[in-house]
C-alpha cells in the first residue's frame, strides 16, 4: 500500500490540528488506509502530492475531501442511554419550569451522521407530547464532516440502526422504505436543523444554550485543544445549562462547569 512519507505526515498532523483540533500523532496506519484509495480515485500516484494539495488554501474541494475521510463517524440511535434519560428527568422539567419564552435552545456539537440530534429530538417529543407546538424545541446540530451531513438531513439508516430502539419508537418515528431502510419521519427530521461546523471557529450564537451535547469529539483533540473548547463551550451555556461528553472525556476543574455524574455536567446556576 502506498503511505505517507515522514515529512509530509508531519506537516499533516500540524495542519489538521491547527485548523480542525485533531491530533492525529498516533493515527498514521488510519490516515494511510483512509487516503489511500481517496488519492487514487482523485488521479494521484504518491500520498504526498494529494495531501499537499489538499492543504492548499486555493483547493477546498479537495480540503473538504480530506478533513471528510479523516474524520470517524460512529454513532446510533440513543447511545448512551444514560444522558437521554437524564435528558427527560432532569433537563428538560429544569427547561420547562425556567424557559419563559419556550424557545428551547439545544446544540448537538459533533453530531455525525444525525442519529443522536434526532434521538434528542425523539426524548422532546415524548416529554412534551401534545405541548410541543407551544415550544420551539429546533435541534441545533453540526459536524465538520460534509458527507455525514448529508446522511443526517435525509435521515435514512439501513435496517439494523434501529435494532436497539423499543418497537414503539421504530413505530412512532420511522417509515420502512421499500429497500428495507428506515427513515425517520417528516416532523423529527423538521425539528432539527444540520449545518457544517468547525469547533475550533468562533462560537456565534444568539442566545446561550440550555443544553450542549458534544460527545465522543474531545476524544480526537490534545488536551489544551480540549480545554479551550470546554471554557468556549461554557461561555454560550445558559446559566443552570448543561453539557453533555462522552464518557472518555475528562474535563478540568476550572473548565466553568460542575460535575453531576459520569459525563453530565452544569454551569452553575446564577443566585
Amino acid at each position: 500500500m502506498v503511505r505517507i512519507t515522514d515529512g509530509c505526515f508531519e506537516r499533516l498532523v500540524c495542519f489538521i490540528k491547527a485548523n480542525y483540533g485533531m491530533d492525529l500523532a498516533n493515527k498514521r496506519v488510519l490516515a494511510d488506509s483512509r487516503l489511500a484509495s481517496t488519492a487514487a480515485s482523485e488521479g494521484y500516484h504518491d500520498l504526498d502530492s494529494y495531501i499537499e494539495d489538499a492543504m492548499s488554501p486555493d483547493n477546498i474541494r479537495l480540503r473538504t475531501q480530506l478533513v471528510n475521510r479523516l474524520t470517524t463517524n460512529h454513532t446510533y440511535f440513543m447511545r448512551e442511554a444514560e444522558h437521554f434519560t437524564f435528558m427527560f428527568e432532569k433537563v428538560l422539567p429544569y427547561i420547562e419550569s425556567t424557559v419563559t419564552d419556550r424557545d428551547v435552545r439545544i446544540w448537538c456539537a459533533g453530531c455525525s451522521t444525525g442519529q443522536e440530534a434526532y434521538s434528542m429530538s425523539m426524548v422532546i417529543d415524548e416529554y412534551f407530547g401534545a405541548a410541543r407546538h407551544r415550544w420551539d424545541t429546533t435541534i441545533l446540530a453540526t459536524d465538520i464532516n460534509t458527507d455525514a451531513l448529508i446522511t443526517a438531513r435525509n435521515g435514512i439508516y439501513p435496517a439494523d440502526a434501529v435494532d436497539g430502539l423499543s418497537e414503539e419508537r421504530v413505530d412512532r418515528y420511522f417509515t420502512r422504505q421499500p429497500d428495507g431502510s428506515y427513515r425517520i419521519n417528516e416532523d423529527i427530521r423538521n425539528s432539527v436543523v444540520f449545518k457544517r461546523f468547525n469547533l475550533m471557529d468562533e462560537i456565534v450564537y444568539k442566545k446561550p444554550f440550555d443544553l450542549i451535547s458534544c460527545r465522543n469529539v474531545m476524544i480526537y483533540f490534545s488536551s489544551e485543544t480540549k480545554d479551550a473548547l470546554v471554557k468556549r463551550l461554557c461561555g454560550c451555556t445558559k446559566a443552570g445549562g448543561y453539557l453533555f461528553t462522552g464518557h472518555a472525556e475528562n474535563l478540568s476543574r476550572d473548565c466553568g462547569y460542575e460535575y453531576i455524574s459520569p459525563a453530565i455536567f452544569r454551569k452553575p446556576p446564577e443566585c
